[in-house]
């Protein structure tokens, strides 16, 4: 029960972040900054305890790695879920009707935004899978940062085509938020849970001989 509760305290922070620096007031272009330190503080805080995914896409790629139970991996997704309605609620009431009245949702090109999702989900996912997972890097201490800053990257990278979700917890949050319509949610499910399957299939076949 106790990964459970890292995993639902670490996707809450994530997406509570998320829903206050972007919503204005908030933090504007420094939103993305904000959002991968909010996201490598939660790292180092439960990294030891479960692993800190926060991040559907990042726990399915941990699991066909082999490094997480399908029983494990069902209680994360239950729990990062819930986060995420959780900190959409919370951001609701800390921003007010009137600054929730004025967010509009984005209206992204489709075939862009898969991929924008697709490329930057499976950098995560990938780069996870190496620094937290690999014996290569086993017992570091970077992971946290390395982890928080890959999300701050393609944020500022695609943020702006696809809404830089590359987690459906966080999607679902942005949605409820008003971010994101919820026809488009699909979007962020199929890239970014495609790309947490291919970044599993890639790190499997470039460190074969890492001990499962």
């Amino acid at each position: 029960m106790k990964k459970y509760i890292v995993e639902f305290i670490g996707a809450f922070f994530l997406i509570l972040t998320i829903g206050c620096t972007v919503i204005a007031p908030g933090a504007g272009d420094m939103a993305p900054l904000a959002i991968g330190s909010a996201l490598a503080v939660m790292i180092f805080a439960g990294g030891h305890i479960s692993g800190a995914h926060y991040n559907p896409a990042v726990t399915l790629a941990v699991t066909l790695r082999g490094k997480c139970t399908w029983a494990d991996a069902t209680g994360y997704w239950v729990a990062q879920i819930l986060a995420a309605i959780v900190a959409a609620v919370c951001v609701k009431f800390l921003k007010g009707a009137t600054a929730m009245a004025a967010v509009t949702a984005m209206t992204p090109n489709v075939p862009q935004a898969l991929l924008a999702e697709f490329l930057y989900t499976f950098a995560l996912c990938f780069m996870v899978l190496n620094v937290a997972t690999a014996k290569g890097t086993a017992g570091n201490s970077f992971y946290g940062l390395a982890i928080g800053f890959t999300v701050l990257i393609g944020a500022y990278s695609v943020g702006g085509i696809s809404g830089g979700a590359f987690n459906p917890a966080v999607a679902v949050g942005i949605s409820i938020l008003g971010l994101s319509a919820w026809a488009n949610i699909w979007i962020f499910l199929v890239a970014n849970l495609a790309a947490g399957v291919v970044a599993a299939l890639v790190f499997k076949a470039t460190n074969a001989a890492d001990d499962v």
